[in-house]
C-alpha cells in the first residue's frame, strides 16, 4: 500500500468498533481522530499488564486475566466488528482479538507494532518509519482531532478568552521530559528568551502546557506571560487548544512531540520549531519534510512568512481503512452463506 494523499473518508456509521491503547494520550487520541473521522461507534478498552507480560509486550502473550472471555477482563463481552490498536503493549491484545474471533474482526494498528506487516489487517505508519508492507499505508503526518470543521467552529466561535488579544496571535506548545529526551537548563534559557523576544516584538502569545513540561519551565512560561501579557492555559476550564489553533497567526511548537507538529500544520498558520537536543532523528525527517512542504522554518524568536495548504492526514488514513474494512468484509462474506 503506498503513501496517501488527501481524500474524503467512507463513513461507516453503526459500526461497533474498540480502541485498544494502555492509555498513552498520543497513541488513544490517533486512535480517536480515526475512530471519529469514520463515524464509529466506538468504546475505548485500556490495557494494563502486570509484569512480566508488559515487559515481554510486543512479542508475549496477554495477561491472563485478560483473556479473551475473562469476565471482568480488558476484552471481555462481544467482539467489535472493528478493533484500532496502538502502542507496543497493545499488540498482544491485537494477536488475542484475531486468535479468538477467527480474523473475523477488522483489525488496525497505527504506528509500527515491532512484530511485522502480518500483525494487523490494516496498518499506518508515518513516512519516516521503515516498515512497508501490502496493507501499510504510509503518510508524512499522523492522524488526529483537529479536524478542518473543528477549526473553522474554531474561528466562528472563538475561546472568549483569546479573543481580545492583538494580533499577531501566536500560539506556543510546550512538551516536556521523555524516557529519551530531557529539557536541560540551557535549552528552558534559550526557548525563555526567544519567547520574550517574540512578545516584546508586539506578538500576543497564547501558551499551553504538557503534563511533561518541567516545573521550572512551566512557572517560567507563567511569570512570562504575567510580565508581558498573554494567556497562559493553567489546566483549568475548557481546554482552549483548538481555539489557539484556529486564531494562531503562527504556532511555536517543541520539537519533543511529533505529534504537536502535526497538529499545527492542520491549522495553515507558519509552524516555528523548537528545536532540542537529542530529537529522534525519525522526527527529524518529518520536520524535514514539513519544511520542504513550506510549513515549518526553526523558531529563533521573530516570525517567519510561511505560506502553505493545510496538512492533515487523518482523512487519507480514515478513508484506506474503511477500503480494507470493506475488502474484509467482502472476503467474509462467502464463508457468511455457506
Amino acid at each position: 500500500m503506498r503513501s496517501a494523499g488527501e481524500a474524503s473518508p467512507t463513513q461507516l456509521p453503526h459500526v461497533g468498533a474498540w480502541i485498544v491503547t494502555d492509555g498513552k494520550a498520543g497513541d488513544e487520541n490517533q486512535c480517536i481522530g480515526i475512530a471519529e473521522t469514520l463515524g464509529l461507534d466506538f468504546e475505548i478498552r485500556r490495557v494494563s499488564p502486570r509484569p512480566p507480560f508488559g515487559w515481554l509486550a510486543p512479542w508475549g502473550p496477554i495477561d491472563p486475566r485478560d483473556r479473551p472471555g475473562h469476565r471482568g477482563g480488558a476484552l471481555s463481552g462481544p467482539f467489535p466488528e472493528i478493533v484500532i490498536a496502538s502502542g507496543r503493549r497493545a499488540v498482544p491484545y491485537l494477536r488475542a482479538i484475531r486468535k479468538a474471533t477467527k480474523g473475523r474482526t477488522f483489525t488496525a494498528f497505527l504506528k509500527d507494532p515491532r512484530t511485522g506487516h502480518d500483525t494487523a489487517d490494516f496498518i499506518w505508519v508515518p513516512d519516516y518509519d521503515d516498515l512497508r508492507g501490502p496493507n501499510v499505508l504510509t503518510t508524512l503526518t499522523a492522524p488526529h482531532q483537529v479536524t478542518a470543521a473543528r477549526l473553522a467552529a474554531a474561528r466562528r466561535s472563538p475561546d472568549p478568552r483569546l479573543i481580545g488579544f492583538e494580533k499577531p496571535r501566536v500560539a506556543v506548545l510546550i512538551g516536556g521530559d521523555s524516557r529519551h529526551l530531557s529539557y536541560r537548563a540551557a535549552d528552558m534559557k534559550r526557548l525563555l528568551a526567544n519567547l520574550t523576544k517574540l512578545s516584546e516584538s508586539g506578538s500576543s502569545l497564547m501558551l499551553t502546557v504538557s503534563r511533561r513540561t518541567p516545573a521550572p519551565l512551566r512557572t517560567a512560561l507563567h511569570r512570562l506571560v504575567e510580565q508581558k501579557g498573554g494567556f497562559f492555559w493553567d489546566g483549568t476550564g475548557a481546554n482552549p487548544y483548538v481555539s489557539m489553533l484556529a486564531l494562531a497567526d503562527a504556532i511555536v511548537v517543541t520539537s519533543d512531540s511529533a505529534n504537536m507538529v502535526g497538529e499545527a500544520v492542520s491549522s495553515g498558520a507558519p509552524v516555528l520549531l523548537f528545536d532540542l537536543p537529542n530529537t529522534y532523528i525519525r522526527h527529524r525527517r518529518l520536520f524535514a519534510g514539513l519544511a520542504m512542504a513550506g510549513a515549518l522554518k526553526p523558531f529563533v524568536g521573530r516570525l517567519e512568512d510561511l505560506h502553505y495548504t493545510p496538512l492533515d492526514a487523518t482523512p487519507a488514513i480514515a478513508q484506506a481503512m474503511a477500503c480494507a474494512y470493506i475488502e474484509h468484509r467482502s472476503r467474509l462474506a462467502p464463508a457468511t452463506r455457506s
